[in-house]
């Protein structure tokens, strides 16, 4: 790495097409300093030799790109290229939005920089303007400006006030109503067309926290074909960036918070705002009399000036999807989402989600029982409830938004369901024509030749770790475990009571080798390290460093030179209790994940320890409180490391933390009818750190307060 200033850096996509047609994508480590753009195979280290570079200077300009959709996964693509040296470009992409964001702020900061520096010093520099669009009587966005790129030489301009949020995509399409936009522009946009023009909106109904209004028309009728546009308004805890992934997402995910969705795909990918999408509703309305109905729509996005995000949807006909068997096709007059932020409250983000449709949706149905138009349109704007207990009931999302894509839908002649089925199907599919690839991507590959063998490290990587594992078995089947004790007694029965014994790593999910990739998981298979024994202690004051103990497992184990580490759960109240577990190993790892942690700083090992909790019997108040996301612990209480000669102790204060005290006594109040697991592990981050791996897993069954002991402490000197 040369010597300037990092002002960013982290992994991000890259992705394009192999010469053969095949696309490809990557993680690749991008680092920004001062003047140069680089990125690297890993986080580099000493005097590594970049895969590419790009100087940035006042000419340079960061593209907005969009949305782009490469095997399956959708991603947020930003184009940095030399206004003077086109062909000195550079792309790179995010799964999310907000690091988008981030990166193109950062890199625009860095080009101010230097055009200031130049400004300063009298020197003219190459620049441009792109035209907003204003001419149209929309109000210019970060999305709705078009790029000029692909045009002539630009002229010399001396202005440093340059407008750089610019995207290919070219506004909306002309069919699309803008409804987001003031209902005086919308009137004089659609004079010719009264049954779509607006004017009020009538509140109908509060249901499930959301406000529904009923449009009124400045029409007394409207034709057979136009259904009264209806709108849903409600209040989601969390941010724009995070709504908007989840409603661009067609994946398994959607059903989650949509209840009116079975599946959907790509059709056509227009450019980074735009795209044609086929869409299948799941309807409750009579289904044994009603034929479900489908959808062939455009849908169209952009980000506005202020942070909030507008989602437009209207059927378009498309060659590549026709009628299906089976099917009605509705039709979508004009829809869609309005993001807007709300100001933060008890710290965490608001944002309101409005959400218009307007639709008809065909059929012999419609016309005769008017209830079933509005019952099926108010299941589809349910929608935005479902967002709002989604992510209050979630902390976030952690994989990248997927949609499948389509192959080709134009046949109506399907003899069956089961062949329309078939025909559904995502790029992974081997049959996938390269005709269909060649569409799906027009970004070229940087002749980065490292992307061709892409799997070879990681071949050799996996034969590393799997000779490790042999190696780590054979050494747990030498250590004498016989010698180790602890109060709480071990019974490997199921039915077992006021005991522990060793959880199988299987029932819990960690991050894969390609989680950097996909975010995939795998089950946590063979522990690390051997849990040994289980103390239960209590005491009137809290426990503190308790491996110090004579005669511990902690000691034992040192004494016959293994590593122990010790994790002692405090559990505050008027008596205090503490649940100790001791791991043991023969030896660290050098170099491994585990070893950093042990030696690290506190900072280091607050960022990284993980505990993954889950309750199997129980009632069901207490299985919902304690839920089974993997929770970081340095970041959710407070957490004391004390570093042994040969072990490591945390002691994890769990009434540090408001939220685990209150979660703690609704365990502790029914305790004896528990059945808890618990996992413990250091968070993998980069590459080189994946898979992760469990340190150990235990369960304990049916726990009594009365079988706790005080222990002999001697006095801490440490």
């Amino acid at each position: 790495m040369s010597n300037s200033k990092v002002v960013y850096e982290g992994w991000m996509v890259r992705y394009g097409r192999r010469k053969i047609g095949r696309s490809f994508i990557h993680m690749r480590y991008f680092v920004l300093e001062s003047r140069l753009l680089a990125y690297y195979k890993r986080k580099p280290q000493d005097n590594v030799v970049p895969i590419k570079t790009l100087v940035i200077d006042g000419n340079c300009r960061v593209e907005d790109r969009g949305l782009k959709t490469q095997q399956g996964l959708m991603v947020y693509v930003l184009l940095i290229y030399n206004k003077k040296e086109k062909y000195h470009r550079m792309t790179m992409a995010a799964f999310n939005i907000q690091e988008a964001l981030i990166w193109k702020e950062k890199i625009e900061s860095v080009i101010d920089q230097h055009q200031e520096s130049l400004a300063a010093n009298g020197n003219k520099y190459q620049s441009f303007e792109y035209k907003s669009g204003m001419d149209s009587g929309r109000n210019a966005s970060s999305s709705d400006q078009e790029s000029q790129y692909s045009a002539a030489e630009d002229e010399d301009d001396s202005n440093p006030s340059l407008l750089r949020r610019t995207t290919i995509g070219n506004g909306p399409p002309e069919s699309i109503l803008d409804w987001t936009q003031e209902s005086s522009t919308l009137a004089s946009q659609n004079a010719t067309n009264q049954a779509i023009s607006r004017k009020h909106w009538r509140l109908l109904q509060c249901q499930n926290g959301l406000r529904i209004f009923e449009e009124l028309l400045e029409v007394d009728f409207l034709p057979k074909s136009c259904s009264r546009a209806m709108k849903a308004s409600g209040v989601v805890e969390a941010s724009c960036e995070e709504v908007f992934e989840l409603i661009m997402s067609m994946d398994g995910t959607r059903s989650e918070w949509d209840c009116s969705f079975q599946d959907g795909s790509l059709v056509e990918e227009v450019d980074g705002h735009t795209a044609i999408l086929y869409h299948r509703l799941q309807l409750d309305w009579f289904p044994t009399f009603v034929w479900p109905r489908d959808l062939c729509y455009v849908r169209y996005w952009r980000r506005n000036d202020d942070g909030s995000y507008v989602v437009l949807f209207c059927s378009r006909e498309h060659e590549n999807c026709g009628p299906q068997p089976g099917y009605v096709r509705a039709h979508i007059e004009s829809g869609g989402f309005n993001i807007s932020p709300l100001k933060a409250r008890n710290g965490r983000p608001r944002t309101q989600v409005q959400h218009l449709m307007q639709i008809d949706l065909k059929g012999w149905g419609v016309g005769y029982v008017s209830s079933f138009q509005q019952h099926c349109l108010l299941q589809m704007l349910n929608s935005v409830a479902g967002l709002r207990e989604y992510f209050a009931q979630t902390d976030g999302r952690t994989v990248p938004p997927r949609i499948p894509v389509m192959v080709n839908m134009a046949s109506c002649n399907v003899p069956s369901k089961e062949t329309h089925k078939n025909q559904m199907t995502s790029i992974h599919d081997r049959n996938q024509s390269l005709d269909n690839a060649a569409k799906m991507m027009d970004e070229y590959s940087d002749e980065d030749e490292d992307f061709q063998i892409p799997d070879e490290e990681a071949y050799r990587v996996e034969q590393e770790m799997k000779r490790a594992e042999v190696v780590e078995e054979e050494a747990i089947v030498e250590m004498d475990l016989s010698c180790f004790s602890g109060n709480l007694r071990r019974n490997d029965n199921e039915s077992g009571r006021d005991c522990w014994r060793i959880s199988d790593g299987n029932n819990f999910r960690v991050r894969s080798k390609r989680f950097c990739y996909d975010k995939s998981k795998m089950p946590g298979g063979k522990h690390l390290m051997d849990l040994v024994a289980v103390d239960w202690f209590k005491d009137t004051k809290r426990m503190d460093h308790v491996a110090r103990r004579p005669g511990c497992a902690a000691q034992v184990a040192a004494e016959k030179g293994h590593f122990s580490m010790v994790f002692n759960l405090q559990v505050p109240g008027s008596t205090n209790y503490s649940m100790v577990f001791y791991f043991v190993s023969k030896e660290l790892v050098p170099g491994s994940l585990v070893q950093r942690f042990v030696d690290g700083d506190d900072e280091f090992r607050n960022s990284r320890m993980k505990l993954i909790p889950s309750v199997p019997k129980g009632s069901w108040i207490v299985r919902q409180s304690v839920g089974s996301t993997p929770c970081l612990l340095g970041k959710a209480v407070d957490c004391n490391y004390i570093r042994g000669a040969n072990y490591l102790e945390v002691d994890v204060d769990i009434g540090s933390s408001t939220v685990a005290n209150g979660v703690l006594g609704l365990v502790v109040g029914a305790i004896t009818s528990l059945v808890v697991d618990m996992a413990f592990l250091v968070q993998a981050n980069t590459i080189d750190e994946l898979p992760e791996r469990l340190i150990g897993a235990v369960r304990v069954s049916h726990l009594e307060l009365s079988s706790a002991i005080v222990p002999k402490l001697e006095p801490d000197t440490s």
